[in-house]
């Protein structure tokens, strides 16, 4: 069980001076919780974080008590990677909870290796439908029974494991083999000499005839 100390936080209190202390601000909610900022170590969220990801439960022992969730979003510094902000949704006991789970794509498809086509994934994040301690952390699709060209993996053959429900079109297709581009020959135009020629000659004459109209006028 993945389980997070959760301290009452002032909203007076500036963020970064949180984040000055080791802790990063964060917050839960849910249907019927309303929202709580509270404060986490950063060392200890980052190790959870990691392990859960945004679909295995996670406890968050607070001042209220003990809170089953799961990480809904987190804030991330685009300069230094790190986490600023986390939110939580606390779930009702007893439901179950509609999440997008990340797929990974396994082994090596015989039409990229041996026929030089190209992997084209569809899907990156598969929606399902489970109770909190069914959530399994992601879904795998060995691509390795993709052989031709075109052939393709949907949605309803990824396997899921037990108590998971399928909530995207079943249809979907979630990844497919394309054949390489042909690049095409550019159409090289014959030169036609005989007219080069042509031309050429023309210049000549009329370089020749100027002299001879000149000495008229004279």
């Amino acid at each position: 069980m993945l389980t997070l100390k959760a301290e009452g936080r002032d909203v007076k209190t500036k963020p970064e001076a949180i984040r000055k202390t080791g802790r990063i601000p964060a917050v839960f909610y849910g249907k019927k919780e309303a929202s709580t900022p509270i404060s986490i170590r950063k060392i200890d969220f980052l190790k959870v974080w990691d392990e859960a990801g945004e679909s295995s439960v996670v406890t968050l022992d607070t001042d209220d008590g003990i809170k089953e969730s799961l990480i809904q979003d987190v804030d991330i510094d685009p300069i230094t990677g790190n986490p600023r902000h986390a939110d939580f949704y606390v779930f009702e006991k007893g439901h179950k909870l509609e999440v997008k789970l990340p797929i990974e794509f396994t082994g090596i498809s015989p039409a990229v290796k041996d026929l030089g086509g190209t992997l084209v994934k569809v899907l990156h994040e598969l929606k399902i439908e489970a109770m909190p301690k069914d959530l399994p952390h992601n879904l795998e699709i060995d691509v390795s029974s993709l052989v031709q060209f075109g052939d393709q993996i949907l949605a309803k053959d990824i396997p899921l494991p037990e108590g998971v429900e399928l909530k995207e079109y079943p249809e979907e297709v979630a990844v497919t083999v394309a054949a390489p581009r042909e690049e095409k020959e550019e159409e090289t135009v014959p030169i036609d000499l005989s007219a080069i020629e042509v031309e050429k000659k023309g210049k000549e004459e009329v370089a020749e005839e100027a002299p001879a109209e000149e000495s008229k006028e004279e």
